[in-house]
């Protein structure tokens, strides 16, 4: 099931009547020399509103899902604008830097003429994506094309987007009781099931004629000894439920993510704990968050989407005892105690992003809940469990308050090669000035517990999709030279 959007870009070039018409058209060849990518050019250069017309229909026409807006001189400020109106997919404006030095009928004037193109959006309230620095010559604007590609990418996803949900979100969670108005307004459906649906359907794949051929995969996938044998067939079975699922019920939409209630019934009744299988789903592009944390599978979509790679959600877990700081970080890395914390959950993090000792184990919490004391783990089994592999991450997060408001954070960093000396799927996080974003972001904002991952550094891409999508609170980690509004001047 391919889950992430293919960004096919069309790059169509516009001219204001007055200039001349071969300086865009000239220009717009260099760029498509330029880009590396795949990149239709549209013949129909813009001059007029019957010109806009026929150049969305024929990129329309070519497959275009996105496209490139180039000002090659000064530009038509309505009928450019306009394209955004027209073309249902993300448009990018650009426009030609002087780079010839002929100043006469050389000279484009396209550096004022983007100031004319985005006030003619403001005023028709179109959505255009502007880069930094948007004008340049055909290498820069091809530079610009490539940062463009992941925005557009995740947007393209977002609005084709159905968030499948099983479970009531659960009581003493409600930070996963965020307002789905934020959803519609982004363009993403949502259809919520009971746990009964799944479990039915659960059932209805019994002895399923692939289950044999997805045990194997996982047992190549954690290699021997890392797994439970007796549980294979039964995670099988649930892997085969919820995509099978996804293809049935995703109706008009084309990707899907799911959030679903993992505990406390869940395992008693299916006879085993979700995680691994959840793991799995996500290291192919569709997300399974927990706790029915719808936000959360929106979140870890986008950062699918931003950065082609598998993604994790993770609780804010715990603190890193003031010992292990002193032993194993202290003078190896640039960090303050503060910058530092723990990111874990039960053990849905894909095994592609965790080290070499990961293994399918037990939920040691659920254990202790649901589970005879004393007795061996039964149907608690099924998280992926070892320490996250180190290297530069994103924590992130889109969320819905209580008003209904979009509102965001971005902050990167990186997990540390430290044993974190626990269970379940976990990390040493380190983020620089963490404490001040902890109190003043995460805590300031009434943020939930858990939070996406993306590992890489993913944040100028994640804040241009965020600001796209209308999301007008966007914090990040601030330095120290940086106070936050409510941060106490005087401490």
């Amino acid at each position: 099931m391919k889950n992430i959007p293919e960004v096919k870009l069309g790059i169509i070039a516009v001219s204001r009547d007055c200039f001349i018409i071969s300086l865009s058209e000239s220009r717009r060849a260099a760029i498509k020399a330029a880009y590396k990518g795949d990149l239709y050019e549209c013949p129909v250069t813009i001059e007029n509103e019957k010109d806009m017309l026929a150049a969305v229909a024929d990129v329309k026409a070519a497959g275009c899902n996105a496209l490139v807006v180039f000002l090659g001189n000064f530009g038509p400020e309505t009928p450019e604008t306009l394209i955004a109106k027209y073309f249902d997919g993300p448009c990018m404006f650009v426009a030609a830097a002087e780079g010839d030095g002929n100043l006469i009928d050389g000279r484009g004037d396209a550096y004022c003429g983007m100031l004319n193109c985005s006030y003619n959006l403001g005023m028709r309230h179109l959505n255009g994506y502007i880069p930094e620095y948007p004008v340049g010559t055909a290498e820069d604007i091809a530079c610009m094309i490539g940062d463009f590609v992941p925005v557009a990418r995740a947007v393209i996803g977002v609005k084709n987007l159905k968030i499948i949900t099983f479970g009531p979100r659960p009581q003493d969670f409600f930070a996963c009781n965020a307002p789905i108005k934020g959803l519609y307004e982004l363009g993403v459906e949502v259809e919520e099931n009971s746990e009964l649906d799944l479990f039915v359907s659960y059932k209805k794949h019994a002895g399923d004629k692939r289950i044999p051929e997805v045990c194997e995969d996982m047992k190549a996938e954690m290699g021997e000894g890392k797994y439970y044998p007796d549980m294979l067939e039964r995670m099988a079975q649930f892997e085969l439920t919820l995509l099978d699922w996804a293809e049935e019920h995703k109706g008009a939409r084309e990707y899907v993510a799911f959030a679903d209630k993992c505990w406390p019934a869940f395992p008693e009744t299916f006879g085993f704990e979700p995680c691994y299988v959840n793991s799995r789903l996500a290291s192919r592009g569709i997300p399974v968050s927990c706790e029915v944390d719808i936000y959360g599978a929106l979140s870890e979509y986008i950062g699918a989407c931003v950065s082609e790679d598998a993604i994790t959600l993770l609780d804010i877990n715990n603190s890193v005892p003031k010992s292990m700081f002193e032993e194993s970080i202290k003078g190896k890395f640039d960090y303050e105690l503060t910058d530092t914390f723990m990111g874990f959950h039960c053990g849905n993090t894909p095994s592609c992003k965790m080290c070499a000792d990961r293994a399918v184990k037990y939920q040691l919490i659920q254990h202790r809940l649901l589970e005879p004391e004393g007795s061996d783990p039964d149907f608690t089994r099924g998280t992926l469990e070892g320490d996250i592999a180190p290297g530069e991450i994103t924590f992130y997060r889109l969320q819905c308050d209580s008003e209904g408001n979009l509102r965001s954070y971005i902050a990167e960093g990186e997990v540390l090669p430290v044993a974190t000396q626990s269970f379940g799927g976990i990390g040493i996080f380190a983020i620089p000035e963490m404490g001040r974003f902890y109190r003043y972001v995460l805590l300031e904002k009434r943020y939930p517990h858990h939070g996406a991952v993306a590992f890489g550094h993913f944040g100028k891409a994640l804040f241009e999709v965020f600001r796209f999508l209308g999301v007008k609170d966007i914090a990040y980690n601030r330095p120290k030279s940086l106070p936050y509004p409510t941060e106490n001047p005087f401490k």
